[in-house]
């Protein structure tokens, strides 16, 4: 689980939650905070704080404003702010994010481009 304190995200800040029994492929757009236990397919786009549990498993295209995995993920991930990945998380794939925190006990296979802080992400507005 996260800790609350650890993530710096509060339970009510949490906008939606991909519970642990659910499955999910498609294309996920969001603003705010989105929690992921389940398992994901496809892409995400956001300007928003994406976490990724334990119980997560996700294979996806990713673009955010910060990413914490503490589950499996394979796939791509540009972030504007920051990533995170916790000690029990597993990350196979390419991150470009101005920066990149790797816990120890971390997996990570793949590349890591550390651009400058980026100040748009290029999406239009969700009404």
């Amino acid at each position: 689980m996260f800790d609350k304190k650890e993530n710096n995200v509060k339970p009510e800040e949490i906008h939606t939650i991909i519970g642990k029994e659910s499955t999910f492929e498609g294309k996920l757009i969001f603003d705010g905070v989105v929690r992921i236990d389940g398992i994901f397919k496809g892409s995400i786009q956001s300007r928003g704080k994406l976490l990724i549990g334990e119980s997560a498993k996700i294979e996806a295209e990713i673009e955010t404003g910060s990413l914490i995995l503490n589950g499996e993920m394979n796939g791509n991930i540009t972030a504007h702010e920051r990533v995170e990945i916790k000690g029990k998380g597993r990350f196979t794939g390419n991150i470009n994010s101005p920066s990149l925190t790797i816990e120890e006990g971390a997996l990570f296979n793949g590349t890591s481009t550390m651009d400058k802080k980026k100040t748009s992400t290029g999406l239009k507005e969700i009404s």
